[in-house]
Protein backbone atom coordinates (compact mmCIF):
# COMPACT_ATOMS: atom_id res chain seq x y z
CA UNK A 1 0.00 0.00 0.00
CA UNK A 2 1.37 3.38 -1.01
CA UNK A 3 1.98 6.02 1.65
CA UNK A 4 1.31 9.73 1.18
CA UNK A 5 4.96 10.49 0.40
CA UNK A 6 5.01 8.00 -2.47
CA UNK A 7 1.73 9.32 -3.84
CA UNK A 8 2.93 12.92 -3.69
CA UNK A 9 6.18 12.13 -5.49
CA UNK A 10 4.49 10.08 -8.19
CA UNK A 11 1.80 12.69 -8.81
CA UNK A 12 4.38 15.39 -9.55
CA UNK A 13 7.04 13.15 -11.10
CA UNK A 14 6.21 13.93 -14.75
CA UNK A 15 6.88 17.65 -14.28
CA UNK A 16 10.34 17.17 -12.75
CA UNK A 17 13.61 17.75 -14.59
CA UNK A 18 15.85 14.78 -15.39
CA UNK A 19 18.19 15.35 -12.43
CA UNK A 20 15.23 15.97 -10.11
CA UNK A 21 13.67 12.67 -11.24
CA UNK A 22 16.95 10.99 -10.35
CA UNK A 23 16.66 12.33 -6.79
CA UNK A 24 12.99 11.33 -6.62
CA UNK A 25 13.83 7.81 -7.85
CA UNK A 26 16.38 7.39 -5.09
CA UNK A 27 13.87 8.40 -2.43
CA UNK A 28 11.19 6.07 -3.83
CA UNK A 29 13.65 3.16 -3.89
CA UNK A 30 15.34 3.88 -0.55
CA UNK A 31 12.65 5.46 1.61
CA UNK A 32 13.71 3.71 4.83
CA UNK A 33 17.28 4.94 4.44
CA UNK A 34 16.25 8.42 3.29
CA UNK A 35 14.52 9.22 6.59
CA UNK A 36 17.88 9.03 8.38
CA UNK A 37 19.98 10.95 5.85
CA UNK A 38 20.86 14.66 6.11
CA UNK A 39 20.57 16.64 2.90
CA UNK A 40 24.20 16.35 1.83
CA UNK A 41 24.31 12.56 2.26
CA UNK A 42 21.02 12.01 0.43
CA UNK A 43 22.18 14.16 -2.48
CA UNK A 44 25.45 12.24 -2.67
CA UNK A 45 23.66 8.89 -2.53
CA UNK A 46 21.30 9.97 -5.32
CA UNK A 47 24.17 11.27 -7.43
CA UNK A 48 22.84 14.83 -7.65
CA UNK A 49 23.59 18.20 -6.07
CA UNK A 50 21.94 19.51 -2.90
CA UNK A 51 20.17 22.35 -4.79
CA UNK A 52 18.68 19.71 -7.12
CA UNK A 53 17.17 17.87 -4.15
CA UNK A 54 15.75 21.10 -2.76
CA UNK A 55 14.28 22.11 -6.14
CA UNK A 56 12.69 18.69 -6.46
CA UNK A 57 11.10 18.92 -3.03
CA UNK A 58 9.84 22.46 -3.68
CA UNK A 59 8.30 21.31 -6.96
CA UNK A 60 6.48 18.55 -5.08
CA UNK A 61 5.04 21.00 -2.55
CA UNK A 62 7.41 20.66 0.39
CA UNK A 63 8.64 23.76 2.20
CA UNK A 64 12.14 22.39 2.50
CA UNK A 65 14.20 19.37 3.44
CA UNK A 66 13.28 19.53 7.12
CA UNK A 67 9.60 19.56 6.25
CA UNK A 68 10.07 16.57 3.92
CA UNK A 69 12.00 14.49 6.47
CA UNK A 70 9.51 15.27 9.21
CA UNK A 71 6.62 14.07 7.05
CA UNK A 72 8.58 11.05 5.87
CA UNK A 73 9.35 9.97 9.44
CA UNK A 74 5.69 10.34 10.40
CA UNK A 75 4.49 8.40 7.34
CA UNK A 76 6.85 5.50 7.93
CA UNK A 77 5.86 5.43 11.59
CA UNK A 78 2.23 4.97 10.55
CA UNK A 79 2.58 2.50 7.72
CA UNK A 80 5.89 0.70 7.89
CA UNK A 81 5.80 -1.19 11.17
CA UNK A 82 4.53 -4.51 12.45
CA UNK A 83 1.74 -4.62 15.04
CA UNK A 84 4.32 -5.04 17.80
CA UNK A 85 6.44 -2.16 16.56
CA UNK A 86 3.37 0.06 16.07
CA UNK A 87 2.37 -0.54 19.68
CA UNK A 88 5.81 0.66 20.78
CA UNK A 89 5.67 3.66 18.46
CA UNK A 90 2.39 4.73 20.06
CA UNK A 91 4.48 5.96 22.96
CA UNK A 92 6.42 8.37 20.78
CA UNK A 93 4.41 10.88 18.78
CA UNK A 94 6.42 12.12 15.84
CA UNK A 95 9.42 9.92 16.59
CA UNK A 96 10.43 6.59 15.14
CA UNK A 97 12.67 4.11 16.88
CA UNK A 98 13.52 0.95 15.03
CA UNK A 99 15.10 -2.06 16.71
CA UNK A 100 18.01 -1.73 14.29
CA UNK A 101 18.73 1.93 15.13
CA UNK A 102 22.17 2.50 16.59
CA UNK A 103 22.85 4.76 19.55
CA UNK A 104 24.67 7.24 17.32
CA UNK A 105 21.50 7.75 15.22
CA UNK A 106 19.06 8.47 18.05
CA UNK A 107 20.34 11.94 19.09
CA UNK A 108 20.29 13.14 15.47
CA UNK A 109 16.77 11.83 14.81
CA UNK A 110 15.32 13.27 18.01
CA UNK A 111 17.01 16.65 17.53
CA UNK A 112 15.85 16.89 13.92
CA UNK A 113 12.24 15.99 14.72
CA UNK A 114 12.11 18.29 17.74
CA UNK A 115 13.38 21.17 15.62
CA UNK A 116 10.60 20.55 13.09
CA UNK A 117 8.00 20.41 15.86
CA UNK A 118 9.21 23.71 17.32
CA UNK A 119 9.07 25.40 13.90
CA UNK A 120 5.55 24.08 13.39
CA UNK A 121 4.52 25.45 16.79
CA UNK A 122 5.75 28.91 15.83
CA UNK A 123 3.71 28.78 12.60
CA UNK A 124 0.55 27.79 14.46
CA UNK A 125 0.68 30.39 17.24
CA UNK A 126 -0.67 33.61 15.65
CA UNK A 127 0.15 36.98 17.16
CA UNK A 128 -3.53 37.71 17.84
CA UNK A 129 -3.83 34.62 20.03
CA UNK A 130 -0.53 35.40 21.75
CA UNK A 131 -1.74 38.88 22.71
CA UNK A 132 -5.01 37.46 24.07
CA UNK A 133 -3.10 35.04 26.30
CA UNK A 134 -0.83 37.78 27.67
CA UNK A 135 -3.75 40.14 28.27
CA UNK A 136 -5.83 37.50 30.05
CA UNK A 137 -3.02 36.45 32.39
CA UNK A 138 -2.03 40.03 33.24
CA UNK A 139 -5.55 41.00 34.28
CA UNK A 140 -6.46 37.81 36.14
CA UNK A 141 -7.42 37.92 39.81
CA UNK A 142 -6.27 34.30 40.08
CA UNK A 143 -4.71 31.82 37.64
CA UNK A 144 -5.36 28.08 37.97
CA UNK A 145 -3.23 25.57 36.05
CA UNK A 146 -4.46 22.03 35.26
CA UNK A 147 -2.45 19.06 33.96
CA UNK A 148 -1.67 15.38 34.43
CA UNK A 149 1.25 13.03 33.75
CA UNK A 150 3.76 14.33 31.18
CA UNK A 151 2.26 17.81 31.19
CA UNK A 152 2.96 18.17 34.91
CA UNK A 153 6.53 19.27 34.16
CA UNK A 154 5.22 22.04 31.90
CA UNK A 155 2.57 23.09 34.42
CA UNK A 156 5.16 23.47 37.20
CA UNK A 157 7.40 25.45 34.85
CA UNK A 158 4.53 27.80 34.02
CA UNK A 159 3.60 28.09 37.70
CA UNK A 160 7.18 28.97 38.66
CA UNK A 161 7.56 31.61 35.97
CA UNK A 162 4.23 33.27 36.79
CA UNK A 163 5.02 33.32 40.51
CA UNK A 164 8.40 34.90 39.78
CA UNK A 165 6.54 37.65 37.96
CA UNK A 166 4.30 38.23 40.97
CA UNK A 167 1.13 36.87 39.35
CA UNK A 168 -1.36 35.08 41.64
CA UNK A 169 -1.50 31.47 40.52
CA UNK A 170 -1.78 27.92 41.83
CA UNK A 171 -1.43 24.36 40.63
CA UNK A 172 -2.63 21.23 42.40
CA UNK A 173 -1.32 17.83 41.32
CA UNK A 174 -4.40 16.12 42.77
CA UNK A 175 -7.10 15.93 40.07
CA UNK A 176 -9.92 16.18 42.63
CA UNK A 177 -8.51 19.43 44.02
CA UNK A 178 -8.17 20.74 40.46
CA UNK A 179 -11.87 20.20 39.82
CA UNK A 180 -12.95 21.55 43.21
CA UNK A 181 -10.99 24.77 42.80
CA UNK A 182 -12.10 25.09 39.16
CA UNK A 183 -15.71 25.09 40.31
CA UNK A 184 -15.02 28.07 42.58
CA UNK A 185 -13.42 30.38 40.06
CA UNK A 186 -15.09 33.63 38.96
CA UNK A 187 -15.28 35.67 35.79
CA UNK A 188 -12.21 37.56 37.01
CA UNK A 189 -10.06 34.42 36.96
CA UNK A 190 -8.16 32.46 34.32
CA UNK A 191 -7.81 28.68 33.98
CA UNK A 192 -4.97 27.15 31.94
CA UNK A 193 -5.31 23.53 30.84
CA UNK A 194 -2.23 21.77 29.45
CA UNK A 195 -2.77 18.53 27.54
CA UNK A 196 -0.81 17.47 24.48
CA UNK A 197 -3.54 15.13 23.28
CA UNK A 198 -6.34 17.40 24.46
CA UNK A 199 -8.15 14.29 25.66
CA UNK A 200 -6.82 13.88 29.22
CA UNK A 201 -10.07 13.38 31.12
CA UNK A 202 -9.07 15.01 34.40
CA UNK A 203 -7.69 18.10 32.67
CA UNK A 204 -10.71 18.39 30.38
CA UNK A 205 -13.10 17.99 33.32
CA UNK A 206 -11.31 20.75 35.25
CA UNK A 207 -11.49 23.05 32.23
CA UNK A 208 -15.19 22.31 31.82
CA UNK A 209 -15.79 23.21 35.46
CA UNK A 210 -13.75 26.41 35.14
CA UNK A 211 -15.68 27.51 32.07
CA UNK A 212 -18.99 26.87 33.82
CA UNK A 213 -17.77 29.09 36.65
CA UNK A 214 -17.27 31.94 34.21
CA UNK A 215 -13.46 31.94 34.16
CA UNK A 216 -11.48 32.69 31.01
CA UNK A 217 -10.08 29.35 29.86
CA UNK A 218 -6.81 28.86 27.96
CA UNK A 219 -5.95 25.46 26.49
CA UNK A 220 -2.44 24.46 25.39
CA UNK A 221 -2.65 21.36 23.19
CA UNK A 222 -1.38 19.88 19.95
CA UNK A 223 -4.71 19.01 18.37
CA UNK A 224 -7.07 21.70 17.16
CA UNK A 225 -10.16 19.48 17.16
CA UNK A 226 -9.52 17.86 20.55
CA UNK A 227 -12.07 17.79 23.37
CA UNK A 228 -10.26 20.36 25.51
CA UNK A 229 -10.76 22.92 22.73
CA UNK A 230 -14.52 22.82 23.33
CA UNK A 231 -14.02 24.36 26.75
CA UNK A 232 -11.35 26.94 25.88
CA UNK A 233 -11.89 30.62 25.20
CA UNK A 234 -8.33 30.85 23.90
CA UNK A 235 -6.87 27.83 22.11
CA UNK A 236 -3.10 27.59 21.80
CA UNK A 237 -2.43 24.82 19.30
CA UNK A 238 1.17 23.69 18.87
CA UNK A 239 0.44 21.91 15.59
CA UNK A 240 -2.11 21.48 12.82
CA UNK A 241 -1.13 17.82 12.48
CA UNK A 242 -4.12 15.68 13.39
CA UNK A 243 -2.30 12.33 13.42
CA UNK A 244 -2.10 10.81 16.88
CA UNK A 245 0.18 7.97 17.84
CA UNK A 246 -0.56 7.89 21.55
CA UNK A 247 0.94 9.34 24.70
CA UNK A 248 3.45 11.99 23.71
CA UNK A 249 6.45 11.42 25.94
CA UNK A 250 8.40 14.05 23.99
CA UNK A 251 5.61 16.64 23.93
CA UNK A 252 7.35 18.85 26.50
CA UNK A 253 9.50 20.50 23.84
CA UNK A 254 6.62 22.36 22.19
CA UNK A 255 4.79 23.02 25.45
CA UNK A 256 7.87 24.48 27.12
CA UNK A 257 8.34 26.72 24.08
CA UNK A 258 4.82 28.10 24.60
CA UNK A 259 5.52 28.69 28.31
CA UNK A 260 8.74 30.57 27.48
CA UNK A 261 6.86 32.70 24.95
CA UNK A 262 4.24 33.55 27.57
CA UNK A 263 6.90 34.39 30.15
CA UNK A 264 8.84 36.71 27.85
CA UNK A 265 5.64 38.25 26.49
CA UNK A 266 4.49 39.18 29.98
CA UNK A 267 7.83 40.80 30.79
CA UNK A 268 7.79 42.74 27.55
CA UNK A 269 4.23 43.97 28.18
CA UNK A 270 5.27 45.86 31.32
CA UNK A 271 9.02 45.69 31.47
CA UNK A 272 9.77 47.92 34.47
CA UNK A 273 7.11 46.29 36.65
CA UNK A 274 8.11 42.71 35.95
CA UNK A 275 11.84 43.37 36.21
CA UNK A 276 11.14 44.77 39.68
CA UNK A 277 9.25 41.58 40.55
CA UNK A 278 12.15 39.44 39.32
CA UNK A 279 14.61 41.48 41.36
CA UNK A 280 12.55 40.82 44.49
CA UNK A 281 12.64 37.09 43.78
CA UNK A 282 16.37 37.20 43.16
CA UNK A 283 16.92 38.62 46.64
CA UNK A 284 14.85 35.82 48.18
CA UNK A 285 16.68 32.98 46.42
CA UNK A 286 20.15 34.53 46.48
CA UNK A 287 21.23 32.53 49.54
CA UNK A 288 20.11 29.28 47.90
CA UNK A 289 23.00 29.29 45.42
CA UNK A 290 26.74 28.94 45.97
CA UNK A 291 28.82 32.00 45.19
CA UNK A 292 31.03 30.64 42.42
CA UNK A 293 33.46 33.55 42.46
CA UNK A 294 33.90 33.30 46.22
CA UNK A 295 34.62 29.56 46.00
CA UNK A 296 37.42 29.93 43.46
Amino acid sequence: MKNNITTQIESGYADLRKSEKQAADYILDHMDQAQDLPLDRLAKAAGVSQPTVLRMLKALGYKGYKDFRYQLVAELAKSGNSAEDTEQLQLMYGYTLDKKDGLDEIPVNITMTTECMLEETLKNFPGKTYKKVIGALKSARLIDIYSVENSEVVAVDLLTKLLYLGLPCRHFTDCYLQQITAGRLTDQDVAVGISYSGESKDTVDAMRAAKRSGACTIAITNFKESTIGKYSDILVCTSQDQHFYGNAIFSRSTQILIVDMIYMGLISSDYEHYVEQLNKCEKVVRDKAYDYQRKR
